[in-house]
């Protein structure tokens, strides 16, 4: 495993309703094929990243009530900043990160601690080899880089975020639903994150 290094599996972004806004799954590498394949399926990734929802929430809680036990001084800088940091670790290859905006909109990044294969150059980012844990840090290069795409998408005149924001059920339409970011030009930055980051990275 030490000719692997982590690489994102999925990114996905959810609405402050809780809704799923955008999806997007990156191949891993399989090392007995030596190929790259996605390590779940579309449907178990949206479960993945809907069992986020509950951490997200307990964080929520504790982070605004200063007073429930919590004597670190790191709990209000990340309410502050929005960074959530691991979120939970799914299995021995992948653990999801999360950030959550001051709206509400939460970002998720799941990663495969061994989904990239190491260049031949033996280069490789810097310090997260396969099956090691990630420092919470290494994340935010790429939770900024997700926000600035959604504030680009939010300043198109053509979107209307009112339409990704309705309660299911809502609106006056019987079992009308929010609707999920369609925009090409969001989901191939998405894929432009996803694909460009690796450990050490301090922009993406």
């Amino acid at each position: 495993m030490a000719n692997t290094i982590p690489s994102i599996a999925c990114l996905g972004v959810i609405g402050r309703n809780n809704n799923p806004l955008h999806i997007t799954i990156f191949p891993s590498y399989e090392a007995a094929t030596q190929t790259y394949a996605p390590i779940r399926t579309p449907l178990q990734f949206s479960l993945l990243l809907s069992g986020t929802l509950d951490v997200f929430e307990a964080r929520s809680r504790h982070l605004a009530n200063p007073g429930g036990g919590g004597t670190d001084g790191g709990g209000s800088s990340m309410l502050l900043s929005g960074d959530f940091g691991l979120l939970h670790a799914i299995d021995n290859r992948l653990a999801a990160y999360g950030f959550e905006t001051n709206t509400g909109v939460k970002f998720v990044a799941v990663v495969d601690m061994r989904g990239r294969a190491r260049s031949s150059g033996g280069g490789g980012g810097g310090g997260g080899g396969g099956g090691v844990g990630l420092r919470d840090n290494e994340l935010k290069p790429v939770f900024r880089a997700m926000q600035t795409a959604y504030v680009r998408l939010l300043q198109n005149p053509f979107y209307d975020p009112d339409e990704t924001t309705v309660p299911p059920g809502a609106g006056g339409k019987p079992g009308s639903a929010a609707k999920r970011i369609t925009s090409r030009k969001f989901g191939d930055e998405m894929r432009r994150i996803g694909e460009t980051w690796a450990p050490g990275a301090t922009n993406v």
